[in-house]
């Protein structure tokens, strides 16, 4: 958020708030629904990885073979993008004195060292500490930088309305954010907290359900303050450096030129702290997948937790050669890759909500919708194909989620699904969740 969305909205104006807005609405009505139904079934049934919820409701290995094989393949460009930031920052900061692949080896040995040693719990602890140390450190900025280089909030907006007023309407200036593009980009976003694994995992982590929903409330109160904070800081950039050519170095820029270096440094660690604990969250996901749902159930084993853990620790260090070896040189926009992650994870989202809303849901429609949704996400986005004008996420969506229907209607349901509804519904009942 504070080098992309930054970038973004020096680029394309207030449309990036609402796209940013529409991602957290999307979290708050998906969490509110999903959060207890993943903690409640992982508490009965102790599930671990949400792709191993889908295997075993859809009483089908290979489902989550296929959810997490396109986890690994969409989640490398989400993960990239925080070493990117990171090494973006670095090579402005030090005027390239750091240079850009340089901070970018750095950074993925960073990622590998933490999550290999820090698991989980250093993830946490780390997410706590940057996050109250960002907010502060840059809502100060914030509010010194307006009043110092551009004469106060008043001033800033009036520059603004007079200079680029196209900043302030949608869809921005050049149409930066036609409606076709706004909703390639917030469609994917919009599923985020379902889809993407290393959110929805961390919902069977709560000790109970007022938990869960306290980490909801914390989450959407600070995701609301930083983002209209990146937004301004984008506003304020655009008149600073109305110029610059490379909207995901804005960020950096004003930090290395005009921010004193105490501030600069504080955010600048911020930043990299958040980068580096996002990637060793999804690493260790994406590790703990691949070890039970690829390695532990496709081979039978009744591995020893240790060597489970032996195999989640590799994939740390695949994960980390892969996201240096993908960025090594800089492809489009930050936040543009983040909505190509979320795009082709889209093809995940009606197994899991057929998971827990649809009796007749089966696994052959499941596996036909992934790796539909899947190909023909990442065919069109690679081809740069845009069927009508619609993004490739809209189009991998339709087709994966029309795939899950008919297959589904045409093929038999799990011999246990009803079990798995009915003692899912007990357990929300007794939590007062949902009424008899």
């Amino acid at each position: 958020m504070m080098v992309g969305l930054v970038g973004y909205t020096w680029a394309g104006g207030v449309g990036a708030l609402g796209f940013e807005l529409t991602y957290l609405m999307g979290t708050a009505l998906l969490l509110v629904i999903f959060a207890p139904r993943f903690l409640l079934a992982g508490r009965r049934w102790g599930y671990v990885t949400p792709t191993e919820l889908l295997s075993r409701r859809y009483e089908n290995r290979a489902v989550g073979v296929i959810a997490t094989l396109l986890c690994l393949a969409f989640l490398i460009p989400y993960v990239s993008v925080q070493a990117t930031g990171s090494a973006y920052l670095m090579s402005t900061l030090t005027g390239g004195g750091i240079p850009y692949q340089t901070g970018l080896l750095f950074t993925g040995v960073v990622i590998a060292v933490l999550a290999w040693w820090g698991g989980m719990r250093g993830v946490a602890w780390s997410d706590a500490a940057q996050a109250l140390v960002m907010v502060v450190t840059s809502t100060a900025l914030l509010v010194f930088l307006v009043h110092q280089l551009c004469g106060g909030w008043g001033a800033l907006f009036t520059t603004l309305e007079s200079e680029y007023p196209a900043l302030l309407t949608t869809p921005g200036p050049n149409a930066y954010f036609k409606f076709p593009k706004f909703l390639g980009l917030t469609l994917p976003w919009f599923f985020f907290a379902l889809t993407n694994p290393q959110v929805s995992q961390r919902l069977f982590i709560p000790k109970s359900v007022g938990a869960a929903r306290t980490m909801i409330w914390g989450f959407l109160i600070f995701g609301f303050i930083y983002t209209v904070i990146c937004t301004l800081f984008g506003l304020m950039a655009h008149v600073l450096y109305p110029a610059l050519t490379a909207p995901d170095t804005v960020m950096p820029t004003l930090l290395a030129e005009k921010a004193p270096t105490i501030a600069a440094g504080l955010i600048s660690l911020g930043i990299l702290a958040a980068a580096v604990t996002t990637a060793n969250s999804i690493i260790l996901t994406l590790g703990s997948m691949v070890a039970r749902d690829i390695y532990k159930a496709v081979g039978g084993r009744t591995a020893a937790e240790q060597k489970e853990m032996l195999v989640g620790r590799i994939i740390i260090l695949v994960m980390a050669a892969a996201l240096i070896a993908f960025s090594w040189r800089p492809v489009g926009l930050i936040v543009e890759l983040s909505v190509l992650s979320s795009a082709g994870l889209l093809a995940l989202a009606p197994s899991l909500i057929g998971a827990f809303f649809w009796r007749k849901a089966t696994a052959s429609g499941a596996l036909a919708s992934m790796i539909t949704g899947g190909l023909v996400t990442a065919a069109l986005y690679f081809g740069h194909i845009y069927p009508l004008g619609q993004w490739p996420g809209i189009w991998g969506f339709v087709c994966t989620s029309v795939t899950f229907i008919v297959v589904s209607l045409g093929t038999q349901a799990p011999a246990h699904a009803g079990e798995f509804f009915d003692a899912l519904d007990d357990e929300l009942r007794e939590k007062n969740i949902i009424r008899a």
